[in-house]
């Protein structure tokens, strides 16, 4: 199975910026909704956010809204999340994956986890100053 890959995560101060990237495959971007989630220590898996695939429409969640942005390059087959103003709280693993039983972006995003597949080993962000 198409495993996606996850890169562009490390060491941060609070309120800077990280670019994290998607490399997924173009025909996923053209038929999939995509999604970025995290997963903190001790927690659980939260839908952060997610793009739609036939009109790029975006969701983000209320945690990361104002401050994450999503995007794509359907060319590359990648999509990106360009998280600025990070904080403490944003400290966690970051995956991405495709929701593989729609186009539009189901919402809340987290509630719709289990219709994601090709999830990745996920790249680690880490807000300490």
């Amino acid at each position: 199975q198409v495993q996606f890959v996850e890169t562009g995560g490390g060491l941060v101060q609070p309120g800077g910026s990280l670019r994290l990237s998607c490399a997924a495959a173009k025909s996923f971007l053209d038929y999939y909704a995509i999604g970025w989630f995290r997963q903190a220590p001790g927690k659980g898996r939260e839908g952060v956010s997610c793009i739609s695939s036939h009109d790029g429409s975006t969701y983000n969640s209320d945690s990361v809204k104002g401050r994450f942005t999503i995007s794509r390059d359907n060319a590359k087959g990648t999509v990106y999340l360009q998280m600025n103003s990070l904080k403490p709280e944003d400290t966690a693993v970051y995956y991405c994956a495709a929701n593989v039983m729609r186009r539009a972006c189901p919402t809340p995003i987290s509630d719709y986890a289990y219709e994601y597949e090709h999830w990745g080993h996920g790249t680690q962000v880490t807000v300490s100053s």
